[in-house]
């Protein structure tokens, strides 16, 4: 089937293979492949049986990654993708939430690691009025980069330098995904060259 192909050229390519593109290609698998189901012809009961087995099985095969928050947050800091692979508006949302939520801990945390390094000031009634103003700015910064972030059109890894937040994430989910598909190939070609009739050659003539 052409989704199956696809998707292990993707998942076993040697470029540009990344966590990041794990999540989005296991979705976009089991939609094109529940798309096919209505085109088989082939006995009436057979292929739907076929294929909802199919999609069980890539399901528990790969339970923890389609669960998974940091394969989402991957998938969802990789400008080529960001939300478009989601097909309900529901795991949009939700998606959207979980980003915001992230950048949001991600400046408190940075402002925190700023406030321990200076003196701690007495506490008095100005001060607290300046953290909470302080709180709303660093929220509304995270939801206005992450609002910007998803309405960009810009695909290319280069267009995160815009969104530092968003930047600071996707390189701590930005890893590649570890295959044994290319030392498979080098051994394929091995056998082409060191073929059971070439095994004795030497460098003497």
């Amino acid at each position: 089937m052409k989704p199956l192909t696809v998707a292990l050229d993707i998942l076993q390519g040697e470029d540009n293979c990344y966590h990041s593109t794990l999540l989005p290609t296991l979705e976009t698998l089991m939609m094109k492949t529940l798309e096919l189901k209505s085109g088989l012809q082939i006995l009436v009961d057979l292929p739907e049986a076929i294929v909802e087995d199919y999609i069980s099985a890539i399901k528990a095969r790969f339970t923890e990654v389609l669960d998974s928050d940091s394969a989402l947050l991957a998938a969802v800091t990789l400008p080529r993708f960001k939300l478009r692979w989601l097909r309900t508006q529901e795991r949009k949302d939700k998606a959207k939430a979980e980003l915001l939520a992230v950048c949001r801990a991600s400046v408190r945390n940075e402002v925190q690691q700023k406030g321990t390094s200076t003196t701690t000031p007495t506490c008095t009634n100005s001060t607290v009025e300046d953290s909470f103003d302080d709180e709303d700015d660093n929220s509304a910064t995270a939801e206005s980069q992450v609002a910007d972030y998803l309405k960009s059109g810009a695909q290319r890894m280069n267009s995160l330098h815009g969104f530092p937040l968003i930047k600071r994430i996707s390189l701590k989910y930005y890893a590649a995904t570890p295959s044994s598909a290319p030392v498979e190939r080098l051994f394929s070609l091995g056998k082409l060259v060191l073929t059971p009739k070439r095994n004795r050659l030497s460098d003497q003539v």
